[in-house]
């Protein structure tokens, strides 16, 4: 994973807006409408190449597929695993059960309320392994075309499976985990081999708070290098109170417990904006490097280059200028459909975080 050499680099999530047209396609597959499989990956494929150049059009310098073959960050998993056949799951937000005219709306988003969460009634096995290649050739083919530093790739956490994915089969919730790990290694190490950094998306280490959890991530990552792999954090990518959060100073022992050396996480948003004064007290650990979020994931306002540049700088002074890139809170299209803002908004957040991140370089290059 290169580091900002130079100059303060830049990327994002994962998810990134869909076109219109591939979302209509994905809510009929979902629904079980039958849909052409073929003109589906072509329409995939093509997709991945115009976020990509969308992505590198915007000034961002770590790039991946958008998650275009997705319906979702997580319950994708179902349609690339067997064993998920059982009573769909009913999840729950904390912070929401006190507010239930926001909850109604927030579980009402067509994305989040369209999403297929069986639970798991049988063995957990590969059911399509070509489906990871399939995410590595469209993304590779598209990199090909434009001037980046470097790929990402996100995939679900073992821990995000578990919390999403009710168990209605193993004896044990740690059973079930390392089930989990063990069915997910195939799409982590074909992810990697590519030459393509590996993203995990555990918003399970903050919304579980489980040791098992950094337990089952470590066993199904202990073939990948640590260096080629990154993970995201994050709290629910959901317009709400968040006012049980659990505080970052009260998992990061947990976070670099985990292999990854690239550390994502929401830092812009109103609740964990705060926390980069965490680093005045907890001291980074050697070989990990810091993806803070500078831009909000959910909301239309365009952040400022300057405050971009600030936010930046902030954690540059404390773990040092070469241990930061600039990221985003989290995704722009979490669940096929979901829109919280506009596309033509997402791609003008993104111009700013690289125009902040040219700011934040002078500062620290002193250009």
């Amino acid at each position: 994973m290169q580091r900002s050499a130079g100059r303060f680099l830049t990327t994002h999530t994962g998810s990134l807006p869909r076109p219109e047209d591939l979302v209509r396609m994905m809510y009929a597959k979902e629904e079980g409408v039958p849909v052409d499989r073929a003109a589906l990956a072509a329409r995939i494929r093509s997709a991945v190449e115009e976020v990509v150049h969308k992505q590198a059009a915007a000034g961002v310098d770590v790039v991946n597929d958008g998650e275009m073959s997705k319906p979702s960050y997580a319950t994708y998993v179902k349609d690339r695993l067997n064993g998920f056949g059982g009573a769909g799951n009913t999840f729950v937000y904390q912070d929401l059960v006190e507010f239930p005219n926001l909850a109604r709306r927030v579980f009402g988003d067509p994305g989040r309320s369209r999403r297929k969460t069986p639970g798991c009634n049988a063995p957990i096995s590969v059911r399509d392994p070509e489906a990871a290649r399939h995410d590595v050739d469209n993304l590779k083919a598209g990199f090909g075309r434009v001037k980046a530093q470097e790929m990402f790739m996100s995939a679900a956490s073992p821990g995000v499976i578990g919390l999403f994915f009710r168990n209605d089969h193993y004896p044990s919730q740690e059973a079930y985990l390392f089930a989990i790990a063990e069915a997910m290694r195939q799409e982590y190490e074909t992810v990697a081999k590519a030459g393509i950094i590996l993203q995990i998306d555990c918003p399970d280490l903050a919304m579980g708070r489980h040791i098992q959890y950094a337990e089952a991530l470590n066993h199904a990552l202990a073939n990948v290098p640590p260096e080629r792999l990154r993970m995201h954090l994050c709290w629910g990518n959901y317009e709400g109170p968040h006012h049980c959060d659990v505080p970052l100073e009260q998992i990061i022992d947990l976070v670099f417990l985990a292999r990854p050396s690239g550390i994502s996480f929401e830092a812009a948003n109103p609740r964990h904006a705060h926390e980069w004064k965490v680093f005045e007290a907890v001291k980074l650990p050697e070989g990990k490097v810091l993806i803070p979020g500078v831009l909000e994931s959910k909301t239309n306002f365009i952040e400022h280059p300057e405050l971009v540049a600030q936010r930046i700088g902030r954690y540059a002074r404390l773990v040092g200028r070469e241990n930061v890139i600039a990221g985003s809170d989290c995704g722009y299209g979490t669940w096929v459909g979901q829109a919280a803002v506009d596309p033509d908004v997402v791609w003008a957040k993104m111009a700013a975080m690289a125009e902040g991140a040219r700011i934040a370089t002078r500062e620290f290059w002193k250009r």
